[in-house]
């Protein structure tokens, strides 16, 4: 049996693991066990009654979180032209072309996001192997390869967050910080739920959110009903 530490023992206290807490109580319990020196990131963890093998049970999307995250993403466009300007005056941190890609082959990936437009994908193509495992791929589905590179520039630095479904059915995704007040937690969290509700595929069968929990980042996670998450 792994070691549990004393820090994570005193963090446990009074969180009942078998109890679906309402998401405001949720929330207190794990402010209140956010004590690292760092501001902690909020994340959510929801199981879904989906089998991702198949491709009629794959849940992908992404959420304008309506508090932001709280952290600074670094953004990366692959543009040339006009389309380039727009990103460099939107605040992208890093915009190229066939430049930009022997950067990342060479190993340098400087950025959180990867935004591109239509007419760069077959160079960006070919950094399938380096970006997919990373979750940086460029994808039409998630709005990060468009022509309105300005507006999804914007919206990776206003708060937007990407999610898909790992091979247990499990959906994961930062929702803010500790330091955020209560009420834009969870105003997050349920833009978060319903978002992943929404993208709900045809395949899936019986209960789909079936389990939801919320943690800090070194703070024990605490299980929700998902009745309380309604916007």
């Amino acid at each position: 049996m792994a070691h549990i530490g004393k820090r994570i023992s005193k963090a446990r206290e009074g969180i009942d693991r078998v109890k679906l807490y309402p998401i405001r109580d949720a929330i207190a319990l794990i402010k209140e066990r956010a004590s690292a020196k760092f501001d902690e990131t909020v994340e959510i963890a929801m199981n879904l009654g989906v089998d991702p093998k198949h491709a009629d049970q794959m849940v992908r999307g992404v959420v304008n979180l309506p508090n932001g995250t709280g952290r600074t993403l670094r953004v990366a466009v692959f543009a040339r032209g006009a389309k380039a300007d727009e990103a460099t005056a939107a605040g992208a941190d890093i915009v190229g072309a066939e430049d930009l890609v022997a950067s990342v082959q060479g190993g340098t990936i400087a950025f959180d996001r990867c935004i591109a437009t239509p007419d760069m994908m077959p160079l960006v193509g070919r950094l399938g192997k380096v970006l997919g495992p990373r979750g940086l791929m460029p994808n039409p589905k998630v709005g990060t390869v468009t022509m309105d590179v300005a507006a999804a520039v914007k919206a990776s630095k206003g708060g937007a967050v990407e999610f898909r479904v790992e091979k247990a059915g499990i959906i994961q995704g930062s929702v803010g910080k500790a330091s955020f007040d209560d009420d834009k937690l969870a105003e997050n969290i349920a833009a978060f739920v319903d978002a992943v509700a929404k993208a709900k595929p045809q395949g899936a069968k019986g209960t789909y959110i079936q389990r939801v929990a919320i943690s800090s980042t070194m703070g024990p996670g605490v299980k929700v009903d998902p009745a309380t998450l309604t916007a």
